[in-house]
């Protein structure tokens, strides 16, 4: 569908072949006809799921580009229309005019998906766009890849996008990849399957959060690891001011880094998840009253963090934390030096990615897994991983995201409030103002974060119930009071040590030992 072109967008207008009603013999059309005939003669137009009009060359690469704005068609077609017409200019109001007609061209066609970085082919390969202007793509198959000339879906470009290069089939692109992060071998290999599922355009993907101590090189590894799967000239950004700020940077790129994370407000942890599983803002369109534009996005998150507590409960729970170790004094290196090895070291890496998620998805049909943890497509993908390559990450990522339950917990005051009445009750009943009486706040001064009211402190429990069950506390709210008023009351409880036992994946064997990787990042 993205590269048929529509007889519609195609056929060239009456009032362009014809003198101007009302005027002289070879009197021109109108600067907007024209401009109309030649954007016909040039382009088809589509409409994008979202409900955005895009031009596609029809003797080009296969690219939606925007109909206004700095790298629209507007402005190639003032150019053209200059070239065409020595003497010329279009004006202003004359190329408004066109692009009036020209959106309404592409409101005629069915919405066309339109892909950013990443995309699903009719055949089910995943095509990676290399961001290059001659519009090549990376197709990976089912046990094979390779890179085409014209890639076999629609997408699109953002300001915020830099070309990717080539991958190269090197043999020992992992191996390069690893020296340049201070990971150990477990974290490393979870590591690779998160990169090679961050092109996978149609499941839910954990955010990386990388942690630890200062010097450890965190930001420069997670800028890293973005500009692997998603480059961009700003791959690192600071937390987004309000919902509309993060729209904007969600909507422009695949894949983003939220720098030095300490503390995350309620909003931005509740958007974050949204994002991580799909996500859909509607806002008013500019210019207008009643229109609105709809930005939807599924997007790969990676943070910097010291603390795991910062995580809210959801938000643990879509995680996947890997720890970097300290970098000694002399084995640090320069900002120069680091770009110049991930440089050379990128077109191989890249190629081992593709080696991975080819093999991914020849193994992922037939992966099926007993139980279904959170992020259960992630966690498909990573058995996939563990059949093909030989390694543990699926049952390292299940223990490590029990640890980051555990931390975010302890940076709860009110979740650990809970833990302990449990802890000494075995069994509490109650309804939630009966809660907030029965565990009062520590200290002289309430937390920020602790619930004000009984509706706040029901919502907070229902919010906490899958960490509190990470630690064996069940929460139980489908009862109500047998009296009058039918309050509906919270039943926590303790489960048994067996349950929890159970609850808590048991550590992957070691891997071989062998030195560890020098040239830390």
């Amino acid at each position: 569908m993205n590269t048929r072109p529509d007889p519609v967008n195609t056929a060239p207008a009456a009032v362009n072949t014809g003198a101007a009603s009302g005027g002289g013999e070879g009197k021109k059309p109108p600067a907007a006809a024209r401009i109309v005939d030649m954007a016909r003669q040039r382009y088809r137009f589509v409409l994008s799921g979202d409900g955005r009009p895009y031009a596609v060359a029809l003797d080009g690469p296969n690219l939606a580009l925007p109909l206004r704005g700095r790298t629209g068609v507007r402005q190639r077609l003032a150019r053209a229309f200059a070239d065409a017409y020595p003497g010329e200019v279009a004006s202003q109001s004359a190329l408004a005019d066109a692009m009036t007609v020209l959106e309404g061209i592409a409101e005629d066609t069915d919405p066309t998906p339109v892909h950013l970085r990443v995309g699903r082919a009719p055949d089910g390969a995943v095509v990676v766009d290399l961001g290059t202007t001659d519009g090549r793509a990376v197709v990976i198959s089912p046990g094979a890849w390779a890179v085409c000339e014209r890639s076999p879906v629609l997408f699109r470009r953002s300001g915020a996008m830099a070309p990717m290069p080539e991958p190269v089939r090197d043999g020992d692109g992992l191996a390069k990849l690893h020296a340049l992060v201070n990971m150990d071998t477990p974290a490393f290999r979870q590591l690779v399957a998160w990169l090679a599922a961050a092109w996978i355009p149609d499941i839910p993907h954990p955010a990386l959060v990388c942690k630890g101590e200062q010097g450890t090189g965190k930001s420069k590894a997670a800028q890293m690891f973005i500009n692997l799967i998603d480059p961009s000239p700003a791959a690192k950004r600071s937390q987004p001011r309000d919902e509309k700020a993060w729209s904007r940077q969600a909507f422009t790129s695949w894949a983003l880094c939220l720098d030095n994370v300490s503390t995350i407000p309620p909003w931005l942890s509740d958007t974050l998840c949204k994002a991580v599983t799909g996500d859909g803002v509607v806002d008013r369109a500019l210019y207008t009253d009643d229109d609105v534009v709809v930005l939807t996005f599924r997007r790969v998150l990676a943070m910097t963090t010291i603390d795991a507590g910062a995580l809210a409960g959801d938000l643990a729970e879509r995680v996947l934390m890997l720890d970097l170790n300290l970098i000694d004094a002399r084995q640090r290196r320069s900002e120069e030096e680091l770009d110049a090895a991930f440089a050379a070291v990128r077109p191989a890496a890249l190629g081992a990615l593709c080696d991975v998620l080819a093999a991914v998805l020849s193994e992922l049909p037939h992966v099926r897994l007993e139980s279904m943890p959170r992020m259960a497509d992630f966690a498909r993908v990573l058995a996939a991983v563990d059949r093909t390559q030989g390694w543990n990450t699926l049952d390292d990522y299940l223990a490590t995201g029990a640890n980051v339950a555990s931390d975010a917990l302890e940076g709860d005051p009110f979740a650990m409030a809970i833990s302990r009445l449990v802890e000494q009750a075995g069994t509490w009943q109650g309804t939630a103002a009966q809660l907030l009486d029965a565990l009062p706040a520590p200290g002289p001064v309430r937390p920020p974060n602790w619930p004000k009211d009984a509706t706040r402190a029901s919502g907070r429990v229902k919010r906490l119930a899958p960490l509190l069950r990470s630690i064996g506390v069940a929460v139980d709210d489908t009862q109500r009071s047998q009296d009058r008023h039918r309050h509906r009351l919270l039943i926590l409880t303790r489960a048994p040590d067996n349950d929890r036992a159970a609850s808590t994946p048991p550590q992957g064997p070691l891997w071989p030992d062998h030195p560890p990787p020098r040239g830390h990042p």
